[in-house]
């Protein structure tokens, strides 16, 4: 299971609207650049994650000399520095986007993403409970869900388990805090907490390598024999090729 993949607050990035008073002609020049910045983020991150760096980065440098304070060219920027491993002007990046909209909870989740990724898990930690406390700030739980991830990686689990019980009290069907609440549930032999979160998430999603792999792990610890065979074969059937079934017939030989 990709257990400490953060979630940056990228998506929908061409779903925000900007208010225009037709009347005025700077009104109309600033929606104008905001547009033309949303169309050059959209392309860099595309490019982005094609691996076209150099297009990437010209793109979203695009975007921010036409809105040098906008925080969606900013944290997009900071990004691309953070995939080509230039950390400290990643860090800049971000810097100047609090300081430009330090009530942004977009800026501050990922800033958290960043400093997690650096293992500044305690200054993540806060950067993520602050974003939670924005006003009209709406990805809550993806922040609460960050926060249990961060402290995963750090190995924190108590702390993480609180993060997720969270995350899913904002968003029920949240697929990764399921499945790493139930994890947590499993290695704390809380067999009956794990498996009414995996049946909620299988009921919801179907199986997938993830859900199955976890099914095995609970019913072989908890002696329910048939019942991993069960899932074992779900898994050999349904996705003989990924990772998880690889590591089951391993453990098998």
């Amino acid at each position: 299971m990709a257990r400490f993949a953060l979630v940056l607050a990228f998506l929908g990035w061409l779903t925000g609207c900007v208010t225009v008073d037709p009347k005025t002609t700077d009104s109309k020049q600033a929606f104008d650049s905001t547009e033309a910045a949303e169309a050059r983020i959209a392309l860099g991150l595309g490019y982005l994650e094609s691996g076209q760096w150099q297009r990437a980065r010209q793109n979203l440098e695009k975007a921010l000399a036409l809105t040098p304070r906008y925080y969606r060219a900013q944290n997009a920027m900071a990004f691309y520095y953070q995939k080509v491993d230039e950390g400290e002007k990643a860090e800049a990046m971000y810097k100047q986007a609090l300081k430009d909209s330090p009530k942004n909870g977009d800026v501050r989740n990922n800033y958290g993403v960043f400093l997690c990724g650096e293992g500044r898990y305690d200054e993540a930690i806060a950067a993520f409970e602050h974003a939670i406390k924005q006003p009209y700030y709406y990805l809550t739980s993806a922040s609460y869900e960050n926060a249990g991830l961060c402290r995963l990686k750090q190995g924190e689990n108590e702390d993480a388990k609180f993060y997720f019980e969270r995350a899913l009290a904002h968003d029920p069907q949240r697929p990764r805090s399921l499945l790493q609440l139930a994890q947590l549930h499993i290695e704390a032999k809380n067999y009956k907490d794990a498996r009414v979160l995996l049946f909620r998430f299988n009921k919801r999603y179907g199986y997938k390598a993830d859900s199955l792999s976890l099914l095995i792990q609970l019913e072989t610890q908890s002696g329910r024999l048939t019942q991993a065979e069960k899932y074992a074969d779900l898994l050999q059937e349904q996705f003989p090729d990924s990772q998880q079934n690889q590591n089951y017939l391993a453990n098998e030989d």
